[in-house]
């Protein structure tokens, strides 16, 4: 239940974000309309076809993407007869006679004077406006997907986003009935509703050639990535329930040593009591330790730290959570990793071994492959750290990056509540280098872009992305937070495989750090590359992984740190160009 309370109210804080934008003309243009009769039924319609398309795209596969790019193309031609047909009933009229009654449904959608509007056709309307509505992947959404993709779609997935859907359907009805009120004091003031019908006509086919251009993306993607993140983030830090151990929280206590009778009493952190933590049993592999069961953990402090090697957040908070367990491990800490992999390659065993290597990993990790520890843990996040006390109680939770000095506060107060007579010190301040460096976030207009076909988003290719097949594609100069590929590729639902050499991907991004998950291939060849930045080589603006002359070579699959400028942060464009075949793109991250 709290969940779907968490998804609705994403859903209504959708009307904040840009990504609203483009079916506003479509929802207005039912002010004035009675509410039960027209903008009920199209509310509805618009709220049930996303949630529907939505479920598909969570299950994944190309026979939902080819269904979406039909139904999106059916939807711009019905709303497009739809703007004609407000700026003139004589052709709503003659559209209407080959097939009457779907004509008269239009004519009735489209206010024709002396006619009724109908639920039906107000239903139709809003089933076109949900095929069209791509809603921005804020926290909450993601929230919604990341489980779809990790447990299957389900009934509880369906059920998530139609709560998202209806809390963005409710905002729209709040917003349309003001707007229906000024607009009707407009028509009794000024006695120019034909003006209006014309202008809200006017309004829907320039929205329809926007969509049909791909216009629409271009524009949103200028405006601010992260609109309602820190709204929608501000939700889920306060609603989310953990399943394992009721309400979770971040507080971090101020526990005092208290003084009774003369003594001083044990100390006892008010750190909130959480439940206790669920069994590490499931993991299909143990590294840097045998396995550790929650019996054998009683009487230590163990902080959980979910993971995977190839996502940015965690990459940046690995130096941390080293260095806490370099710290306190003589106080009675124990750090464990879980490695639960997003990407089907971090499931390889050897490749999680690697990374543990090359990220200097010496507490135990648990490779969770089969997310057993993560749905024990009723987790949905990568970061996510929680803290269990001496007798086995989880007492602290922490989602993402950042809180590294309330966590390490968290630390201190329980391994004091263990016992242990610890003095107080400053928290860790590690030396982070490369893509483990903290982001900028004053300066990150760009968000995690995924290149396969079941989240891709931003496509600028002039060719459309074809699934699971070889095709040739071409791109011109990206806009800001687009993307694009040249060359022969086959895009997969997690990666894009180049299928012969010389092909590359462009990328208009604006941010001090440009990353992308890369791998070589089925071959597992090294794959050498060259970078630009503005058409030219990066210099001292290159990443960790590439030289000043914008070369470099993949041999493992992993993120690879290519672009961080080196002075004021701006918009650029970025492009690889890949000397041999068979690489595997997967996603950018920005930082």
């Amino acid at each position: 239940m709290t969940l779907i309370i968490i998804a609705y109210l994403g859903g209504a804080l959708t009307i904040l974000s840009p990504c609203i934008l483009p079916i506003l003309p479509f929802v207005f243009a039912r002010a004035g309309q009675p509410f039960i009769r027209s903008t009920l039924p199209m509310l509805t319609g618009m709220a049930a076809t996303f949630a529907l398309v939505a479920t598909l795209a969570a299950v994944g596969g190309s026979w939902a993407i080819h269904a979406n790019e039909y139904g999106r193309f059916a939807a711009i031609v019905l709303l497009a007869v739809f703007g004609v047909s407000l700026l003139s009933p004589r052709v709503a009229s003659m559209v209407a006679r080959p097939v009457v009654d779907f004509g008269n449904s239009l004519l009735n959608a489209s206010d024709k004077p002396g006619s009724a509007p109908t639920a039906a056709s107000s239903l139709i309307l809003g089933v076109a406006t949900g095929l069209l509505w791509a809603p921005c992947a804020g926290p909450i959404l993601g929230l919604v997907l990341t489980g779809a993709a990790l447990q299957g779609a389900n009934i509880q997935t369906t059920l998530l986003l139609v709560a998202y859907a209806a809390g963005a359907a409710t905002s729209l009805a709040l917003a349309l009935i003001a707007g229906g009120r000024i607009f009707a004091a407009l028509k009794q003031s000024l006695g120019i509703s034909e003006r209006i019908r014309q202008v809200l006509g006017a309004a829907i086919l320039a929205g329809v050639a926007a969509i049909a251009l791909g216009l629409d993306t271009g524009l949103l993607a200028r405006l601010s990535y992260a609109s309602t993140a820190a709204f929608e983030q501000a939700v889920l830090d306060r609603l989310h329930a953990n399943p394992a151990a009721g309400a979770p929280s971040e507080a971090v206590g101020n526990g005092t040593t208290v003084a009774a009778a003369g003594a001083m009493q044990p100390f006892r952190s008010s750190l909130p009591d959480e439940g206790y933590a669920p069994s590490l049993n499931g993991a299909v592999e143990w590294l840097n330790s045998p396995p550790l069961t929650t019996e054998q953990l009683r009487g230590k402090v163990v902080l959980v730290d979910f993971w995977t090697y190839s996502c940015i957040n965690c990459i940046r908070t690995t130096p941390y959570v080293r260095a806490w367990a370099e710290k306190y491990k003589e106080q009675g800490l124990v750090v464990i990793g879980v490695h639960a992999p997003e990407f089907a390659f971090e499931k390889k065993i050897d490749n999680v071994r690697r990374a543990v290597d090359d990220f200097k990993i010496g507490y135990p990790v648990a490779i969770d492959n089969d997310y057993t520890i993560w749905r024990a843990f009723g987790n949905s996040y990568w970061p996510a750290h929680y803290l269990i006390d001496a007798s086995g109680r989880i007492r602290y939770h922490h989602f993402g990056e950042g809180n590294y000095d309330q966590t390490e506060q968290a630390i201190q107060d329980l391994l004091r509540e263990a016992g242990s007579d610890m003095a107080a010190s400053a928290p860790v301040v590690p030396d982070a280098k490369g893509a483990e460096a903290g982001p900028d976030t004053k300066n990150i207009r760009s968000g995690e872009t995924y290149l396969g076909y079941k989240r891709a988003t931003s496509f600028a290719s002039r060719e459309n992305l074809s699934a699971d097949a070889s095709r040739q594609y071409s791109v011109a100069e990206p806009t800001l937070n687009e993307w694009g590929l040249s060359g022969i590729w086959t895009v997969g639902a997690e990666q894009a495989t180049l299928d012969q050499a010389n092909g590359g991907i462009a990328y208009r991004f604006s941010a001090r750090d440009l990353h992308l998950v890369l791998g070589p291939g089925a071959a597992s060849k090294p794959v050498r590359f060259k970078v630009t930045i503005d058409g030219k080589a990066p210099g001292a603006d290159h990443g960790a992984d590439i030289d000043a002359g914008g070369n470099g070579t993949v041999t493992s699959t992993r993120l690879y740190q290519l672009i961080r400028q080196s002075g004021d942060v701006e918009a650029r464009t970025f492009e690889i160009r890949f000397l041999d075949a068979g690489v595997e793109a997967y996603a950018f991250t920005f930082g």
